[in-house]
């Protein structure tokens, strides 16, 4: 994986090269990747889905994070990258069906890695939990709900915790439900202006919908 090529830009987005995943990580380039958010309209209320990632995985094991999220190979338009939706969630969904947020810039550095993203965002409307789900076991053990409001409130600052509801699946195959209180500690640590411009596109996207 970490041999796999990318496309390198520069902060506005100008293409300067390609190099490897590891060389993207260690050296901190700007790189292009592909989000896709889960939303769903239940009982008259506005959902948000995360996935809750594997405990196996080398960064943030589980921790819940954007639905379904992955790079763009330099080689991959980013179109290509709905590929992720149906490898780590087992869902087929079509470009067709997606709405565009725009490119929302994700830096994130650890002791283990410069990541900075270009993230291409999409929309999808879902059925809610009673989607068929199947987990690429090895990325995602599970999938969550909170409400929009909440996650907005989370985002600006104005709650400490949001409920997540949904399942996880355990060594059997076995679909465990879960009901929970999340703080910002249990999500992926994002950048905070990443998170909270996603719940503001999401939330636009919606009103003109219901408009």
């Amino acid at each position: 994986m970490n041999d796999e090529m990318l496309k390198i830009f520069d902060e506005n987005h100008i293409q300067a090269g390609t190099a490897s995943r590891k060389e993207v990580h260690n050296l901190g380039y700007w790189h292009e990747t592909f989000h896709c958010w889960f939303i769903s309209r239940e009982e008259n209320k506005d959902y948000v889905y995360f996935q809750l990632r594997s405990k196996e995985k080398k960064d943030f094991p589980g921790l819940f994070d954007i639905t379904a999220a992955g790079h763009i190979l330099s080689h991959e338009s980013v179109a290509d990258g709905i590929r992720e939706v149906h490898e780590e969630l087992g869902i087929d969904v079509s470009m067709d069906e997606l709405e565009y947020l725009g490119v929302i810039k994700d830096a994130n550095t650890t002791e283990h890695f410069i990541d900075n993203e270009l993230a291409h965002v999409f929309l999808y409307r879902t059925e809610g939990l009673n989607s068929q789900f199947s987990f690429q076991k090895e990325e995602v053990s599970g999938i969550a709900r909170a409400e929009l409001n909440s996650f907005f409130a989370l985002c600006k600052g104005k709650a400490d915790e949001i409920r997540m509801d949904g399942f996880e699946i355990d060594q059997n195959s076995n679909k465990i439900p879960f009901s929970k209180m999340v703080s910002k500690s249990g999500i992926v640590p994002h950048e905070e202006s990443y998170l909270l411009k996603v719940a503001t596109a999401i939330q636009t996207a919606l009103n003109k919908s219901k408009g």
